[in-house]
């Protein structure tokens, strides 16, 4: 009777520790990895983004990814980026711009885009990941995120329309957008 109760006892305590170790590690992955999607909205005005003069004017269709190597959206944007890359390669110069003050490097798939050391008019921008595209002509035809939403990925993404766009010779003139998303802060190292 008594190693029945003890077993019972024991079966228990045996419970109530793996419920609490569950418990703990549940609430150690979401502090860990999981961050809040708050719905902050982002204005991307391009009125004073220019291109450097040594790849200004005409010439081929220009991207300038900008990010921040300490911005958690970046992870999830960063795979989207490298099949865009690998897609339009040979059609497209892609460039990126690292948020001033920052350290990181981009993943390796990545490596052979050109660095900017900066852009006129980037100090501006609102938040990042963010992306410019400069036509044939050499005239900003978009400014703003990758994609509204949490996450980025090729089926919700503004870019393979506007570069297909480009590519086939038609205008696009959307240097000024509003969205809402995953972004951080340009000015400061915040999530917003």
């Amino acid at each position: 009777m008594k190693s029945s109760i003890v077993k019972k006892v024991l079966i228990g305590i045996t419970l109530i520790l793996w419920l609490g170790s569950m418990l703990t590690g549940l609430w150690w992955y979401k502090t860990r990895f999981i961050r809040p999607f708050s719905e902050t909205t982002a204005i991307f005005s391009g009125q004073s983004l220019r291109l450097p003069d040594s790849i200004a004017g005409a010439g081929s269709i220009r991207f300038v990814h900008f990010w921040d190597p300490s911005c958690p959206c970046n992870v999830g944007n960063q795979q989207h980026l490298i099949e865009m890359f690998e897609r339009y390669a040979g059609q497209v110069e892609f460039y990126h711009l690292q948020k001033p003050g920052s350290k990181g490097q981009l993943p390796k798939a990545l490596s052979s885009m050109r660095h900017l050391s900066g852009l006129p008019g980037s100090e501006d921008l609102p938040a990042s990941p963010a992306v410019a595209i400069w036509d044939t002509s050499g005239h900003l035809a978009y400014f703003g995120p990758y994609s509204e939403g949490a996450v980025c990925n090729s089926s919700n993404s503004f870019i393979e329309p506007i570069l297909d766009a480009l590519l086939d010779n038609r205008p696009v003139a959307a240097a000024n957008t509003l969205a809402v998303g995953c972004f951080c802060n340009w000015q400061s190292t915040s999530p917003q």
